[in-house]
């Protein structure tokens, strides 16, 4: 199994729904069998995201990785098989991906669901505290009390 040691875009575009994440020298390294091989741009260097289906959609594209005089060549589908990419590709994607931005929800649904989950958190310190009591946890009893005032 490969692991991905650094992977930082040199250049990133969005266009529309995708993503573009382009690679240089020093910015991509996986480690193989304990060894690091560094990314080299002779073929693939890019990849593309579609950001409403989240699917990589340049899966053919080769990867080459190199240490001293050996050279690993893989298609992006297997680096993705094979390797933790999917972890840092997802990282990347945190940022970019807003849940609400297609889905038009109401600000009063979103309003509604905040005071929502905000009950269910004090109902659940309520029964906290019951089982404070009730195990005799003086502790959790006071660190679960403190707040109660602004309830």
């Amino acid at each position: 199994m490969l692991s991905v040691q650094r992977m930082t875009p040199f250049f990133t575009k969005q266009e529309d729904f995708r993503l573009r994440l382009v690679f240089a020298y020093q910015y991509f390294s996986i480690i193989k069998g304990g060894e690091v091989f560094q990314f080299v741009p002779t073929e693939g260097k890019e990849i593309v995201i579609n950001l409403k289906s989240l699917q990589v959609e340049n899966l053919g594209e080769i990867f080459v990785f190199q240490r001293g005089s050996r050279f690993l060549r893989l298609p992006l589908y297997q680096l993705l098989l094979i390797s933790d990419l999917h972890k840092h590709l997802n990282t990347m994607l945190e940022g970019r991906i807003n849940p609400n931005k297609d889905t038009n929800v109401p600000e009063e649904v979103i309003i509604e669901s905040d005071h929502l989950i905000t009950t269910l958190e004090n109902e659940n310190r309520i029964r906290m505290i019951d089982y404070a009591l009730e195990t005799d946890d003086l502790s959790l009893f006071h660190k679960l009390t403190e707040g109660m005032q602004e309830i």
